[in-house]
Parts: structure tokens; sequence; C-alpha cells
């Protein structure tokens, strides 16, 4: 086991990462690659994705930009362990493993499972299991997998995430139980300074309700997006409130204090909301220049992506290839 505390992150390719995605997942993730006593790993979850998502080539398309926004975020794959899920078969012969001594009533659980059911009630679909494939339903053995073979402390999570990291210590705590102290038990790595970011229409920005800034896209269509934010009917002149203004929202979780204060005071003088709009469509565009040519660096050389992830997969393995010998070896494999 390493002497430093390791932490995993993964991200499920799903489409180029949004706004909402690089507050709550992304930013709070890579201050870690920079932490002394830390080693971290970071994974792009492409064997997460067969869930829900069964177009290969939407899913070649989804795993690039995934892999691209990490590394045009600052991701350091010197400094990390940085690698492709389906890269690292030590994992999916672990979550085989792993289901083998999961108890099912552990898994009927599960939000998204339950989730499921409850909406195929609400149809008044008859059978309770329409549309669930095991893939939905084993979601957190696989899970459960990608953290224990790498035997991390920390899983940075957002809240909704929490059930899966307690689900991996109940099946780890299972394994420990039938073949001896072999799994360290994760917690879950929670930011209780991450802001829940806003969406044009005022909802969670989220792509299921189809209201997110992407990350990457031009100048254009990025202030085409923010003139789409929602906002009420007070004219220009008239005192706003930052408060529950999805515009101020947005702005407040990049922007300097100093530059927050310049623009509350800007909501009392009166601003209209086409000049706040405007405002904050400039400083977003700023902020993302950068990023945004480097992502589309990594778009178009996939060579020396794949030479980064290659690289990483090798390290990932020889971590994973002996400690799931040693897994094997406890559970009665000969090897």
């Amino acid at each position: 086991m390493s002497s430093k505390r390791v932490i995993l992150t993964g991200i499920t390719p799903t489409g180029m990462p949004h706004l909402g995605n690089y507050l709550g997942a992304f930013k709070p993730a890579l201050g870690y690659q920079n932490q002394a006593g830390v080693e971290a790993l970071y994974f792009v979850a492409d064997g997460h994705s067969l869930v829900k998502l069964w177009d290969p080539a939407l899913r070649a398309q989804y795993i690039r930009e995934v892999i691209a926004t990490w590394l045009a975020l600052g991701l350091d794959p010197q400094r990390v362990i940085f690698y492709r899920q389906s890269d690292v078969p030590e994992i999916f012969e672990l979550a085989w493993i792993l289901t083998s001594v999961t108890a099912k009533g552990l898994m009927n659980r599960a939000h998204a499972y339950k989730d499921q059911v409850a909406k195929n009630a609400e149809t008044g679909e008859t059978d309770m299991d329409h549309g669930i494939t095991m893939g939905l339903f084993c979601y957190p053995i696989l899970m459960s997998a990608d953290i224990l073979l790498f035997n991390a402390e920390q899983v940075p999570v957002g809240k909704d995430q929490i059930q899966h990291i307690e689900m991996a210590r109940d099946i780890a705590g299972r394994f420990n139980h039938l073949y001896g102290e072999t799994f360290c038990l994760p917690t879950a790595l929670i930011d209780e300074t991450t802001p829940i970011l806003p969406g044009l229409d005022g909802r969670k920005m989220s792509k299921s309700y189809q209201n997110t800034i992407p990350l990457f896209v031009d100048s254009k269509q990025l202030r085409k997006l923010v003139m789409k934010i929602k906002t009420n009917s007070l004219m220009p002149g008239e005192p706003k409130d930052p408060e529950g203004c999805t515009l101020f929202a947005i702005y407040q979780s990049l922007a300097t204090p100093a530059q927050v204060d310049s623009l509350r005071q800007a909501y009392q003088n009166g601003i209209s909301w086409g000049e706040a709009k405007q405002l904050l469509f400039e400083f977003l565009d700023a902020q993302l220049q950068t990023p945004r040519e480097k992502f589309a660096y990594y778009l178009n050389h996939p060579a020396e992506v794949e030479a980064i992830l290659k690289e990483g997969a090798a390290r990932a393995r020889a971590k994973a290839a002996p400690f799931l010998n040693t897994i094997k070896q406890k559970a009665g494999f000969v090897l």
C-alpha cells in the first residue's frame, strides 16, 4: 500500500463537460495533484458509459472530449496517474470477483436502480425492471472496483454519489470478512464550499435539463447561450437582487471577491440585464480562452494524447496487477 494518501477521481464521458462539471468535479479534483503526501489518480470512466450510451461513434467522441478537458484544464500526467478505465483490464476482473460476494439486496438499494423502478411505476409499466440493464444494476460494483483496486482512501464526489462510496465500503468489508484484511475502506471527500451552479433556466445546470453552458464552445455560441439566461422583468435603473440570480451566481463562482463586489454594486445601481449578460459573457470568454485553445489542440493531436494515456495505463497496471494477484490468491485462485 502507498505511503501517500491515495485520492482517486473518475469522470464518465457523457458529452462535452459544462461549467457545472468544472466547478463540481474537475476544479476540486485538480487541486489534489499538487498536494504533498498525496498520490492522485484520475481516470476516464469509459466502461461506465456503456450503462446508458450504446452508440460507438458518440462514445468515442465523448471519451476524446473528457480526456482533452482534463488536459486543457491543467492536469499534469507527470504528477499524477492518468488513465482510461478500459485500458486497465484488472478493474473489470476485480468487478466480477466483487460481484460474486455482493448481496443483491445491497444493489436493490442503489439510487439509480430505485429511480428507474419508480419511473416504471409512475408510467404504469407492469414490469418494474423494464429498461433496466445489468450494467445499471451493477454500476456500483464496477465503481467499487475502480476504487478498491487502488486502495483509494478518499474519493472526491458530489453529495449524490455518497451512496456509491458507502457501497464500496460495504463490499470491501464483505471481502475482508471472507478472505482477511485486503482492502482499506474508502471515504467520500466532499467539498462543502463547491457551489451548485444554476443553468440557463435557473434549475441546476445539467445535461438532462439541456440548460448547460459547455466549457469549450466558441465565443459566438457562448454569447448566444449567456444571452438566453433567464432573468426577471426589472427594467434598467431599477435595483436588482443578486440573490437567486443565475447571472450573478455564475459570475460569483469564478470571479475574484473584488469583481463580485463590483457586480453587486452594479446590481444595486440598476444595471440592465443586457449589460449584465454582456459583462458575464466577456468575463467567461476571457476565462475560457486559453483552456479552449488547449482543448482544441488535444482534440487535434490524438497520437500525443494516446501516448499520454498509454504511459498512464502502464503506471496504473503496475499498481493494479500485483494487487489483483494478491486478491486472487486470498480468494483461492491458484497462481
